[in-house]
């Protein structure tokens, strides 16, 4: 069932393309656009008003005047942690994108992507926590290729075993699970068994899901 009632808050500093974006939201049952914003400070502004809007997402482009899209991100996360960030970019470097998910955003969309597409980035954001296309998650996967923070204090904290930690190293990478299980010497079986305890561990759904968690939590230095 598609979530009902949702406000959605508009952050870009083009004007033509913040009205075409509020048209396409708007032909989706139950979206409002509620906020329209030149730039961070401004959401901020509005955000900390006595007479604040509610707002659910916060569809967020990165490069403006006045705090970009990572500073703003930064700001919801700390100030209005409630608030879903989806953001809308042409920046389509993987710096741009892993920062972003660094600072609070829970999906990364080119604006050159397809209308349906876009609608199904909101949806998602809001009933999955997040959405990664597959060039966007291409582009995440490929970048991690940093190697893992053993003396990380989230690590020790989770408690991981050694193979659990090369596990989340190798699956930051763009090795197939099968490539994984043969790099490790172990089974394809008991392969299955680290990603499905490491999913529920850190409460995500897809591989994709555990690159972003281990970099944000610095399990994995870029």
């Amino acid at each position: 069932m598609k979530p009902q009632n949702i406000n959605v808050a508009l952050v870009d500093d083009h004007t033509l393309i913040r009205e075409g974006i509020k048209m396409l939201i708007q032909t989706i049952p139950g979206y409002t656009v509620v906020l329209e914003c030149n730039n961070g400070k401004e959401l901020a502004d509005k955000l900390s008003g006595a007479a604040a809007v509610p707002v659910d997402v916060v569809l967020l482009d990165v490069r403006m005047p006045e705090m970009d899209g990572y500073e703003t991100a930064a700001w919801l996360t700390q100030h209005k942690p409630d608030i879903k960030i989806l953001a809308l970019s042409t920046m389509d470097e993987e710096t741009s994108i892993i920062k972003m998910i660094q600072n609070g955003a829970k999906g990364y969309v080119l604006k050159n992507v397809a209308t349906e597409e876009l609608k199904r980035a909101v949806s998602d954001v809001l009933e999955k926590g997040f959405y990664f296309n597959e060039q966007v998650s291409q582009k995440v996967i490929s970048s991690l290729q940093g190697i893992l923070n053993n003396n990380s204090t989230v690590a020790t904290l989770l408690q991981l075993n050694e193979n659990e930690k090369q596990f989340i190293h190798l699956a930051c990478t763009e090795m197939s699970y099968a490539e994984i299980a043969k790099e490790m010497n172990l089974s394809p079986r008991t392969i299955d068994g680290y990603r499905d305890t490491l999913f529920e561990k850190f409460g995500v759904k897809t591989r994709v899901g555990l690159a972003l968690f281990a970099v944000k939590h610095g399990i994995v230095t870029l």
